[in-house]
């Protein structure tokens, strides 16, 4: 049985290392940031229009977020990002619409205004290649 005082050990001791380990995870995806890929122009601002109906659910330094956005990199995708670690707006809408906070989630508004909810970000990552991808 875990008593009270190994529940505040672990607590404390996972809050600690996201906090050592969090600024280096950052860190390490900065520099070594991908490199988009290049569209004529037109064809860019087209893309750009259709992923303005996308938008990714993320806490800042989750690996699995890290993983979609540097994907979203590599397609070159200006998919708009929310925190929702830190913003319980975002937060909220997330539990809201897709019913429950697990990161990263992508939402996807159709052209009716019908929105849906992609959590796995495998899925994410297979959904967004499938149909951005050069």
């Amino acid at each position: 049985m875990v008593t009270l005082s190994m529940k505040w050990f672990f607590k404390y001791f996972f809050k600690t290392l996201r906090l050592i380990i969090g600024p280096i995870i950052l860190f390490v995806d900065k520099v070594t940031t991908p490199r988009g890929i290049k569209r004529p122009e037109d064809e860019q601002q087209k893309i750009d229009k259709e992923v303005s109906n996308l938008t990714l659910y993320q806490f800042q330094t989750c690996p699995f977020c890290i993983k979609v956005k540097r994907h979203n990199k590599r397609l070159s995708l200006k998919i708009e990002t929310r925190d929702a670690q830190h913003n319980q707006t975002y937060r909220k809408e997330l539990l809201q619409g897709g019913g429950e906070v697990k990161v990263p989630c992508l939402r996807i508004v159709d052209d009716k205004g019908n929105d849906s909810w992609m959590y796995e970000s495998d899925e994410i990552m297979k959904y967004l290649q499938d149909r951005f991808a050069a």
